[in-house]
């Protein structure tokens, strides 16, 4: 009965609501991303369209409609003027290696196996933890390396299960190529959801995505004004195909929206780590769309990846003190759920963060009836 209670207790401790929260809102970004690349293989396979720029300029423009023009009507130091003589040069920066980092590894598919793209997607995985090292001042412990252990496990399994299954296949003449465009487009990655994790923990989600909807619409354009203007004035119009260029830009939309949110609430590590199942929401619907071989190894890699997120969750990361810090005024103090913290906050915190919020509102609420009593009870003493 004892055993029976400790397994129960630890079992409650590790699966609570605030990981399944994790879990699923994970699960949500890969299920976007499996969007992005069912439609872009629609419109390659079906329609031979392979613009990766212009379908990306069509994200960028929304983000700007949708976040940069709120930052024109803030005042004080969220406006959009305070922000650019302060940071422009650092946004510009994170837009072009966001930019370019879709880029790279969408066309990186036209040169290489699926099997080396899914095994140097990783690398984005320890770039994030360097990374996250030096600027965020986050320390793993042991159950975090494991927890990515078991995920590459999973990653290992997928590959297997592709390699089994025939879907491995060359996408283009120069592999070489392609696993250098690939590794090149991880790495930067890497180095832009670090950079977002930054911000939104810093300052705020609007700000984020505001700057990089401005300056990822100038570079993107500018881009496929360059590489790709032959390309889309050899596309064949339909219905079809505008619809398809369309959803992936809903899709991709969608993603940038939710991913700060999610990182914010867990970190750049956990993010990474719980996308690694899109490839296995594409094969599901590939498997009626574009007739992929079912293998088992396949549920082997989801249930090890979720797997692996579960068991990075179980321990909060720990930060060092950041050096040389110093917060915004006015940073937090009418920005509702877009408001960050002044100091960085550990997983742990930000997760509890409502819960302590709650707690001190209520201490604010019992003070202010007691002092109420004692005021009313001075008054009566007097008019007696």
């Amino acid at each position: 009965m004892d055993d029976t209670t400790f397994w129960r207790d630890r079992l409650r401790s590790i699966f609570t609501w605030k990981v399944l929260k994790m879990v699923v809102l994970g699960q949500s970004l890969s299920v976007l991303i499996c969007g992005t690349s069912v439609t872009s293989t629609l419109l390659e396979a079906e329609y031979k369209v392979s613009t990766p720029t212009a379908q990306s300029f069509l994200n960028y423009v929304l983000l700007a409609l949708v976040f940069t023009i709120p930052l024109v009507r803030r005042s004080g130091d969220d406006n959009i003027k305070v922000i650019l003589k302060r940071r422009w040069w650092k946004y510009i920066l994170v837009a072009l290696i966001d930019v370019e980092a879709n880029y790279l590894v969408v066309k990186a598919y036209q040169y290489t196996t699926l099997t080396s793209i899914q095994l140097l997607d990783c690398v984005t995985i320890p770039v994030v933890l360097v990374l996250s090292w030096i600027f965020l001042h986050s320390r793993f412990k042991w159950v975090h390396y494991g927890g990515i252990a078991v995920c590459l496990l999973g990653v290992g399994s997928l590959v297997g299960a592709d390699l089994l299954s025939g879907r491995d296949h060359v996408g283009g003449s120069d592999k070489l190529l392609g696993d250098m465009l690939c590794l090149m487009g991880a790495s930067l990655y890497g180095v832009s959801n670090v950079a977002e994790e930054y911000v939104v923990r810093h300052f705020t989600r609007v700000e984020f995505l505001g700057m990089l909807g401005l300056f990822g619409s100038v570079i993107c354009g500018l881009q496929l004004a360059i590489l790709e203007r032959h390309e889309l004035a050899t596309i064949q119009w339909s219905w079809q195909v505008a619809l398809l260029f369309i959803g992936f830009a809903i899709c991709l939309f969608a993603l940038y929206t939710i991913f700060p949110t999610v990182i914010k609430l867990s970190s750049a590590v956990v993010v990474n780590l719980s996308i690694l199942t899109a490839d296995l929401y594409t094969l599901f619907i590939g498997l009626f769309l574009f007739h992929y071989v079912y293998h088992g190894l396949y549920f082997l890699a989801f249930v090890l990846i979720v797997a692996g997120v579960i068991i990075y969750s179980t321990k909060p990361t720990s930060e060092a003190p950041p050096r040389d810090y110093q917060a915004m005024p006015a940073d937090s103090a009418d920005r509702g759920d877009d408001g960050a913290s002044r100091q960085p906050l550990t997983v742990s915190q930000n997760l509890e963060q409502g819960t302590l919020g709650d707690d001190q509102e209520q201490r604010h609420r019992d003070a202010n009836r007691t002092l109420a009593q004692e005021l009313s009870g001075s008054a009566v003493d007097v008019m007696a």
